[in-house]
This record gives structure tokens, sequence and C-alpha cells, in this order.
């Protein structure tokens, strides 16, 4: 290639540059030349060539299916977390209603089976074994596994130890609960014990889902179980 070719390719790349510069500078251009867009032409990945106002439609059409897809996504999220919220709410009527410990256990195991669609659900408290089946002695290993639970009042899901899901499903042992959660269950700052779900379905409890309405249901819970031992 001669100087002169040289110098007549770098012209040209710098004029390409100057162009894309002025449009970028002045985006209203093609309003102010629409018989330009008609003479355009712009590649498509199909290998034929179409009109620059084809490809703008083509494109707009790409965009608008894509926000269809995620407005789609949303309204079914928000019909999903309608579901949540009225399930919570009947949740807790349910609760006000029981009249002892042993009728609120009930009723959660009841709702979170029925409702919340849940194939296993445990509560364990910290207290006196002696009280009965659901309290565990607060420095036995099995609820100390869940110490940092109780520091982070946050629900786990899809992460126990070995030790923490034998604590909350002893007679499972990994046979059919595939995707697990732990909530924890505070009054204040008082560890009162841990709600445990388990599913068959390895992507119903995982690591990246939302935790908003578990924080709901350890509260509503924690309320009602703190109330009920408070009350003997």
């Amino acid at each position: 290639m001669s100087i002169s070719d040289k110098g007549a390719l770098a012209d040209e790349t710098l004029s390409e540059t100057a162009v894309e510069s002025y449009l970028r500078a002045h985006p209203d251009f093609f309003e102010r030349h629409l018989p330009l867009l008609e003479v355009m032409r712009v590649p498509h990945p199909c290998g034929d060539a179409v009109s620059l106002i084809e490809r703008q439609i083509g494109l707009l059409r790409e965009r608008n299916r894509g926000l269809e897809r995620k407005l789609m996504d949303l309204v079914q999220v928000a019909r999903e977390n309608e579901r949540l919220s009225q399930r919570l709410h009947q949740l807790a009527l349910g609760l006000m209603e029981a009249d002892s410990l042993d009728a609120v256990l009930a009723t959660t195991q009841e709702q979170l089976r029925n409702e919340f669609r849940a194939d296993a659900v445990v509560v364990r408290l910290c207290g006196d074994p002696q009280r009965g089946l659901h309290f565990t002695a607060p420095d036995d290993p099995a609820m100390r596994s869940f110490d940092k639970l109780f520091e982070t009042r946050r629900p786990l899901c899809g992460r126990l130890s070995a030790v923490q899901f034998k604590a909350l499903f002893p007679e499972d042992e990994g046979k059919s609960l595939h995707s697990v959660v732990a909530v924890p269950l505070l009054e204040g700052t008082r560890p009162l014990g841990v709600l445990g779900l388990g599913s068959r379905d390895g992507a119903r409890f995982h690591p990246g889902m939302g935790t908003l309405f578990l924080d709901y249901l350890g509260e509503i819970l924690s309320h009602a179980v703190g109330h009920r031992l408070a009350a003997g």
C-alpha cells in the first residue's frame, strides 16, 4: 500500500469518525432529513439489506416483546405475593384464636402444610425438654448450632449443616427432603426457638430466594409462641 493510499484510508477513517461524532451530537439529524432514511441500507442478520426505518421498527418490536415478558413476570410475582399475603393473614388469624401453645403449634403445622405447600413443618423451642417433645435445652449442641441464626435474625435457606438438619428433621436424614429453611423465633433478642420448613422439591428453598415473607412468618409465630409461653 502506497503512502498516498494510507493517507486516503486515514482520511476515510477520520471522516467516518467525524460522521459518527456528529450524529451522536445531533440525534435529531434524521428527523430533519427524513428522505435520507429511505435510501440508507443496513445489513440484516439474515443477510438481506433492509432500510434503516425497517431496521429500527424491528428493534423496537424486539424491545417491546422483551418488555412484555418482563411485565408478565412482574404480574406473576405480584399475584404470588398477594397469595402469600393472604396466607399469612389467615395464619395470623388462626394463631390469634389458638388458646394454648399446643394449639399454636398445631395451627402452624396445618396452615404451613396446606397453604404454604411445605412437606415438613417443625418447631423446636428453647426450654426444658420435660415440658414436651417440642422443647430442646438451650445449651444442647443441636440448639447451639443455631447461634449464628439467632445473631443474624434472618432465615437460613438451603444451607443447613448436618447438625442443624438433624436437629430439625431427625426422622428424614436426607431421604425425602431436598430443600429446607430455618427461621429464627425471637422475643426481642431472646431466642425462643427455630421454625423448620422442608420440601421434596430441591428448588423450593434456595440460598438466593427472597426472605421477606419468611421474615414476616417468623415475626408472627414468634409473637404467638412468646405470648403462650408467658401465659404458662
